[in-house]
């Protein structure tokens, strides 16, 4: 079998990683350079990507992914973390009221997420997978095209167009993946070719915005499990997030509404963006001036949106020999740091279906099916989230904003039940991290009879006993933010 796969990203070497075996020969084309020598601070400045627009944002590795490397794959792990890639574990988080009576429960360790940016991730994961048999990477090639053999009744995917050197030809291949990320041109070329993909779009309503840092000598990473003064918050308006990194390193992103023109319009500006960070007070002790400085400008990232293409409508597939993977497939809003894990995911199911099926109509049909079970309550979700924050960062703008969490019933619960849970209660922060980091379904968490119960339980506890358990302020209210704002650019 001959397996070819355009774009050598995450996705991409995922998909080398799970499929890479003796008796198959695997070949990934990727548009951009190879990562340049030396450490890891030099890949990072000097690493040219245009294929990867999101390459020097924040990133996370959830646990999702990183239970699939460290079981299947340890000697990635072991060169991830001796490149300065850290496990973040369950109890680093854990709030001081808990972490005195803290006693580890099975499935605790699957609670990690993998910390490191984004060029050093991808730069070991790829130096490992060309180590594997009878893989190739060939960089500086562009996909042109897709050959197809439309002689039977529903195509068949046998090759690809590649432009290398100022030269094309056709690679014949028995499986094609997709990996080429959010720009992909196989739908386009597809539709040329009278096979159209549907595709749901659903937009996220948000301009990202990261810059990167670094400790200074001798200066330490504020505590984690700090949760009255959060590293990440939602303020409608505007949200943010710290991300550790490797090496001393770390970023920060700050998501703003795309109907904030007064902000998007000065936070390009580093210092500006210095003292956004600077009203957040969970955020403030990482960019102290005594504790770190920046190290890159700022970058910015948009015309984001949720999407999710449908390969087997009505349970009839499109195109066979052919899958499509990471953003070229799904997408969902980047905050929450799922892209990473859906491509590897996919991957993984890729390889599954390829070792129970070998009818090509077969395989189609349990790809797009095990995807949909594993993934798209996630895309669902987010649909379901951001159409909600669109509409909050829109009523705050023009003055009709009451409550982040709604109203009524399910405003107190969330406000007074959920809140003050997770930071009382292991059971329902298990719960809840589960969920975030893709170890269940994005609610699966509030489903359980028992973390119910704990959530009631504390929503109907008086708020005098349960005050500690409350997050701090988490920024400044919309006017503040825009006075500063407007202050500085104007400065």
């Amino acid at each position: 079998m001959k397996i070819l796969v355009a774009g050598a990203g995450i996705s991409g070497l995922g998909a080398a990683l799970e499929l890479a075996r003796r008796d198959r020969e695997t070949v990934l084309y990727d548009r951009d350079t190879a990562p340049p020598e030396g450490t890891a601070d030099e890949i990072f400045e000097a690493w040219h990507r245009p294929g990867a627009t999101q390459l020097r944002h924040s990133h996370v590795f959830l646990a999702r992914l990183y239970t699939l490397i460290r079981d299947r794959h340890p000697e990635l792990l072991r060169r991830l973390l001796a490149a300065g890639a850290r496990e973040l574990r369950f109890h680093d988080s854990l709030p001081s009221s808990l972490r005195p009576h803290y006693r580890p429960r099975q499935g605790d360790s699957d609670l990690t997420i993998l910390s490191c940016r984004r060029t050093t991730f991808e730069s070991v994961m790829r130096a490992y997978v060309e180590t594997l048999p009878n893989v190739r990477i060939f960089t500086d090639a562009r996909i042109r095209g897709t050959d197809l053999d439309a002689s039977g009744d529903i195509p068949v995917a046998s090759g690809l167009v590649v432009e290398s050197l100022g030269e094309k030809r056709t690679v014949g291949g028995d499986i094609i993946v997709d990996a080429s990320g959010r720009n992909t041109p196989f739908p386009d070329w597809l539709a040329a070719a009278g096979i159209s993909v549907p595709a749901e779009k659903s937009p996220a309503g948000i301009i990202y915005y990261t810059r990167h840092y670094k400790l200074l000598p001798g200066q330490s990473e504020p505590q984690r499990s700090a949760w009255l003064s959060p590293g990440a918050g939602d303020l409608g308006y505007i949200k943010y997030g710290v991300f550790p990194g490797d090496g001393g390193h770390f970023s920060i992103t700050l998501s703003v509404a795309e109907v904030e023109n007064d902000i998007r319009k000065a936070i390009m500006r580093g210092e500006i963006f210095d003292r956004i960070c600077a009203s957040f007070p969970g955020v403030m002790r990482w960019t102290d001036p005594a504790r770190s400085e920046p190290m890159s400008k700022v970058y910015a990232m948009g015309n984001l949106e949720s999407l999710w293409r449908d390969w087997a409508p009505e349970g009839k597939p499109l195109l066979l020999g052919f899958f499509a993977i990471g953003d070229a497939s799904i997408r969902t809003n980047p905050l929450y740091g799922r892209g990473c894990s859906t491509g590897f995911l996919q991957a993984h199911i890729l390889a599954k279906v390829l070792r129970k099926a070998s009818d090509p109509v077969a395989r189609a049909k349990l790809f797009v099916s095990e995807t949909r079970r594993e993934l798209r309550g996630f895309y669902d979700s987010m649909v379901r989230q951001d159409t909600a924050a669109i509409k909050l960062a829109a009523q705050m703008r023009d003055g009709e904003y009451q409550t982040v969490l709604g109203s009524g019933l399910g405003r107190s619960i969330a406000e007074h039940g959920v809140i003050p849970a997770i930071r009382r209660d292991e059971r329902v922060l298990r719960s809840l991290l589960r969920s975030l980091y893709m170890l269940q379904g994005p609610e699966d968490w509030i489903a359980q009879p028992r973390v119910i119960s704990d959530v009631i339980r504390m929503w109907a506890t008086p708020r005098p006993l349960k005050a500690r358990y409350y997050p701090g302020q988490l920024g400044p209210a919309r006017s503040e933010m825009l006075a500063l704002v407007k202050a500085n650019f104007a400065a």
